[in-house]
């Protein structure tokens, strides 16, 4: 009975697949915060290095990956699948659930995948310092890593209501040389703007993205680094849909659904961009992005041109979005409390071929017990909703006596996380479901755009 499906170091993807080749339709041209124009390479020149505004804009089908980030990979990659044997026995499915575990890297989770590029790439344009932003605390790990290895310097803006609740986070990233500040903070104009206004923000995802856009576009050494939404981003995450998909071939199955985890897309893309060519030319299969009850992107969310920050200092893009003035409650999945998502994925999930769900936090957090007590690993909170996803896809398959095949990505571990895992015990996680009409108010202040 084969548990574990590995990969050699030489069968580490050397290409990302850019999904973009293969959409039906074009994506929406990306427009500038201020003329609401498109926008061209120069106009993105302040804050990323020339080898990823290309990325951001190409067509190409498959993109190579450098020997540099290969050998950097290769300090994690391929990371395994598993067949969770225990966990389809608890469940008494004939469904087949398989996961990508991604918690193996460094940083406990995907986002080393694009980190490392990120980091190498403006290494290689002259760049010093990267300035970001971070929910949870997995993206500003692992750009700290990344630069580590690269030798740049780091500053990372967290989230303050995940600063208050992951001190471990904030303490990995400080090991690997960062500097991490609580937002909103006093260091930036608009941190002092959201201050203003509410002493007692909590923070979000948008206001943390305008103090480190605006950190970079003010600093000549400084470039910012972002963990998830844009197309490069997106791009750099296939390497786990890649492998999985010779992981797959090696035990002759195929999945029938697939659940990832989704805030801003990234995680989501990386495991069902590579499949999403097989949905295009045909083959059945459902891509089911699962997102929080309480920050509801896809399921709840308006399809329509946007900001990326509180701010407005970042580029539009058509996504869905509850509004980039929104500001969620602090649950504990803090890297899925972004306002809008990937314009990629929005894309797809507006032309029907991905599918989106949504969850109140204590059922995934259910879903990781059970999980946990059966395969060993305890989820991260964000990936605990793609835990949840796969629980109720397998007792489908069981009430319906159906055999299928089940793919999940565990996109990291949870153990920088153990406080809420503690409310959870002790009953003190309360679900939250966002007002529809909080949601209608933020959602007012889009930027009008005839289009």
């Amino acid at each position: 009975m084969q548990t574990k499906i590995q990969l050699n170091d030489y069968q580490i993807p050397r290409r990302w697949y850019n999904v973009m080749a293969d959409m039906p339709n074009p994506p929406q041209p990306v427009l500038h915060p201020q003329t609401l124009q498109p926008v061209c390479p120069d106009d993105l020149r302040p804050i990323f290095p020339m080898a990823l505004i290309e990325q951001e804009v190409s067509s190409e089908r498959w993109i190579d990956i450098p020997e540099e980030v290969l050998k950097a990979y290769q300090l994690w990659r391929p990371a395994p699948m598993l067949r969770a044997h225990r966990l389809e026995a608890a469940l008494k499915t004939p469904a087949k659930i398989y996961y990508k575990y991604e918690g193996v890297s460094p940083a406990g989770s995907h986002k080393p995948n694009t980190a490392i590029p990120q980091s190498y790439y403006n290494q290689q344009a002259g760049i010093k310092r990267l300035a970001t932003e971070t929910g949870a605390g997995q993206w500003g790990s692992s750009i700290a890593f990344a630069n580590s290895l690269f030798g740049l310097e780091t500053t990372v803006y967290m989230v303050k209501v995940s600063y208050e609740q992951k001190p471990y986070r904030k303490n990995l990233m400080q090991v690997w040389g960062a500097n991490v500040i609580p937002s909103p903070s006093t260091l930036t104009q608009v941190g002092k703007k959201i201050l203003e206004a509410d002493p007692e923000s909590p923070g979000s995802l948008g206001i943390a993205i305008s103090e480190a856009v605006e950190d970079a576009a003010t600093h000549g050494d400084t470039n910012y680094a972002l963990g998830s939404v844009l197309n490069h981003v997106c791009l750099h995450q296939t390497v786990i849909g890649l492998e999985a998909i010779i992981q797959l071939e090696m035990v002759d199955d195929y999945p029938d659904v697939i659940f990832g985890a989704c805030g801003g897309g990234s995680n989501f893309a990386g495991i069902a961009f590579p499949f999403i060519r097989d949905k295009i030319n045909g083959k059945e299969i459902r891509l089911v992005a699962v997102e929080p009850a309480s920050c509801p992107t896809l399921t709840k969310g308006q399809y329509a041109f946007d900001y990326g920050d509180t701010a407005k200092l970042t580029p539009v893009s058509k996504m869905y979005t509850l509004g980039h003035d929104f500001v969620p409650p602090g649950i504990h999945a803090g890297g899925l409390r972004y306002h809008g998502d990937s314009a990629l994925v929005s894309q797809l999930y507006h032309e029907g071929l991905i599918e989106a769900v949504a969850y109140p936090q204590n059922a995934c957090f259910e879903a990781a017990l059970l999980f946990a007590r059966n395969e060993g690993i305890v989820p991260a909170p964000e990936s605990s909703h793609a835990v949840k996803g796969a629980v109720d896809a397998a007792i489908e398959a069981r009430e319906a006596g159906e055999e299928k095949t089940i793919l999940f990505c565990l996109s990291g571990h949870g153990h920088f996380d153990m406080s809420a895992y503690d409310a959870y015990l002790s009953g003190g996680l309360e679900d939250y479901e966002y007002p529809a009409a909080k949601i209608e108010q933020s959602l007012a202040n889009l930027p009008k755009i005839d289009a």
